[in-house]
């Protein structure tokens, strides 16, 4: 069994919500994915972890303890 490697975010990346750099990519199901910032991932991420088929989550790159 191989396991598969998520390919690094980068500063190209961006929120399809805002337009900010996205630190959260969601594996779709059906093929596609979306991209989020860290505001857009924690405020959706409910609904999608029903949906993803996988998420690749880049939020401690900013450093920041949100587990308050």
């Amino acid at each position: 069994m191989t396991a598969a490697v998520a390919t690094p975010l980068s500063a190209a990346d961006r929120c399809d919500r805002c337009g900010a750099q996205a630190y959260v990519r969601v594996s779709l199901p059906s093929g596609g994915e979306l991209l989020f910032c860290a505001h857009h991932g924690r405020a959706h991420s409910e609904k999608l972890r029903e949906v993803a088929s996988e998420i690749h989550d880049e939020t401690n790159r900013l450093g920041v303890d949100t587990s308050s």
